[in-house]
């Protein structure tokens, strides 16, 4: 058998090696922390669809982390693809369940919050946030998008999935409007030291608004969502159900989670996530 005739295996891409679990567990499960289970398995469909399939049974604090998705969901059942190991993509179950259900709409602008603070320590990249979901990095003086955010309702509380381009190539991207870590100059690629930064910021994060009760605001979620979000100051055009088109500047995210947008006449108006189908710049290009 030639070397181009062997089967593809989990060391087939050396710059890409496994996560190691046990690693992963010592550093993440400790008798105070958040997180209750980990698990990585080599593929699946979907790490939101398996656990959101087994929320009845689960924890809070269990994670589930795929080397590779085929069938990755993002908002409005867009796809999400990457080759194995180039990246991360997990999910979380939390149970909010003391907090006033009308505040969980802020968890994934929350984890948000969490991801850019965690990878930037731990990546030693810039990142920003394009609301409601996206997670952008800078690359030849433009903003990019190297991964999203996906929340969903599921028995007692919410599983969170994130999918983040790591050490993707340019070759490799699914669009011109893509990135990855590496492409973004990240003074680290290694997917442990990222996910264990990712999961403690999301810890911390977390703990402050459940301590707040929800409220954005008395927990700084609210204050550090504006500080590091991209859209703010730009002029958008939101393209809402029905064929209705909502043009104006970014001006503010309000204390429900929504993008405020002053559309001139001293006129503001507050479009939430739900409601959003596309969200564009002005001229045409991604916010």
């Amino acid at each position: 058998m030639t070397p181009s005739d062997a089967p593809q295996s989990r060391w087939s891409d050396l710059d890409r090696p496994p996560l190691n679990v046990p690693a992963l567990r010592r550093g993440l499960l400790r008798p105070d922390s958040l997180w209750t289970a980990l698990d990585v398995v080599e593929s699946t469909g979907s790490t939101n669809t398996d656990l959101a399939a087994r929320a009845a049974g689960l924890a809070e604090g269990t994670v589930l982390v795929a080397e590779e998705q085929t069938a990755g969901r993002g908002r409005l059942e867009r796809t999400w693809t990457a080759p194995a190991r180039s990246g991360l993509f997990f999910s979380v179950y939390l149970t909010p369940g003391d907090v006033p259900a009308e505040r969980w709409g802020w968890l994934p602008l929350l984890t948000g919050v969490a991801a850019a603070t965690g990878l930037a320590r731990a990546a030693g990249v810039d990142m920003a946030l394009k609301w409601p979901n996206d997670l952008l990095v800078s690359v030849d003086g433009q903003e990019r998008k190297t991964g999203g955010i996906l929340a969903e309702r599921a028995g007692d509380g919410v599983v969170i999935g994130i999918g983040l381009n790591v050490s993707l190539r340019a070759d490799e991207l699914p669009a011109p409007t893509a990135a990855s870590l590496a492409l973004a100059g990240a003074v680290s690629t290694d997917r442990e030291t990222l996910l264990r930064g990712v999961l403690r910021s999301l810890e911390h994060w977390y703990g402050l608004w459940r301590d707040a009760d929800g409220d954005a605001a008395a927990s700084g979620v609210q204050e550090a969502y504006a500080a590091g979000c991209a859209t703010l100051g730009k002029a958008v055009r939101a393209q809402l159900p029905g064929d209705r088109t909502l043009t104006g500047e970014a001006v503010a995210v309000d204390g429900d989670g929504r993008l405020v947008l002053a559309t001139g006449g001293g006129l503001r108006e507050p479009v939430s996530a739900g409601d959003i189908v596309h969200l564009r710049g002005a001229a045409g290009g991604l916010t």
